[in-house]
């Protein structure tokens, strides 16, 4: 059984006559990696926050449905989907940085997150943070806990949102655009982290991105949208190798090349 299964997802905002998804349909199973590539406005986005529930205001999901684990996620209350979020499934932001308060340290809202999931002293849900936050390969845990998001580099606040998302270990993990603020080492090891998920706690990852080379790289599946609409499916190699829709190739002919060599596979 998928893990996640979207079944013909169809999603609006406001009294635009055209939806911003049309009949979008996935699926994931646990452990799996599935990458939905596709340019700004193409409605890859609007997918995941569908699954979360976190569409912005107007956005209202007008046709198909969204099961996880089995379970419809549409019509469950704000409570229930509350409870969901960061212990089954965690999203993480293009800028975690952006997300976090910047005039409160980062131990205070990551001491009130773990405490808000989990019945846990202020004492144990901060040594719960440090552990993460040194899991993500943050050196000195607790100075970090003990900053300001505006002290840390991007790299640094992508991490402290990873660690954040992972805190219970969920086994779903949507990530929007998680590297394309950052620089291009620093996006390499955002993706080797992201992965190292998968192997640790066989994390199913849904990950969005405009940027086709890292799509290739972490994805088992493949998905390319435009216009709210999916163009292309399929495995890594298929949709790499032998690309069936012309925008797909337009996306891949616009690789950088190295050496004669196109880095996407």
């Amino acid at each position: 059984m998928e893990l996640l299964e979207i079944r013909d997802l169809s999603v609006g905002y406001g009294k635009h006559p055209r939806p911003a998804v049309a009949h979008v349909s996935l699926q994931v199973r646990q452990g799996e990696v599935v990458s939905i590539v596709g340019e700004s406005g193409s409605g890859k986005t609007t997918v995941i926050r569908a699954v979360m529930g976190l569409l912005p205001s107007g956005g209202r999901v007008t046709g198909g449905e969204i099961l996880f684990e089995g379970s419809s996620l549409l019509g469950r209350t704000k409570e229930e989907l509350r409870a969901l979020r960061g212990s089954r499934i965690s999203m993480i932001f293009q800028d975690s940085g952006a997300m976090i308060n910047p005039i409160r340290r980062i131990g205070d809202q990551y001491v009130e997150y773990i405490r808000t999931h989990e019945k846990l002293s202020k004492k144990d849900a901060f040594a719960r943070g440090v552990e993460m936050l040194e899991r993500m390969r943050l050196p000195d845990g607790k100075n970090i806990m003990n900053s300001y998001p505006f002290q840390l580099s991007g790299g640094m606040r992508q991490r402290v949102g990873i660690a954040m998302a992972m805190t219970f270990e969920p086994r779903l993990l949507l990530a929007d655009e998680p590297t394309s603020a950052l620089d291009v080492t620093t996006q390499a090891q955002i993706v080797r982290q992201i992965m190292e998920l998968r192997e640790r706690w066989n994390t199913s990852v849904i990950i969005v991105t405009h940027n086709i080379g890292v799509a290739a790289y972490m994805a088992d599946e493949l998905l390319v949208m435009q216009h709210g609409k999916v163009v292309e499916r399929g495995t890594r190699e298929d949709v790499i190798q032998h690309p069936a829709d012309d925008y797909t190739r337009r996306l891949l002919a616009a690789v950088p090349q190295m050496g004669g060599k196109r880095y996407v596979s």
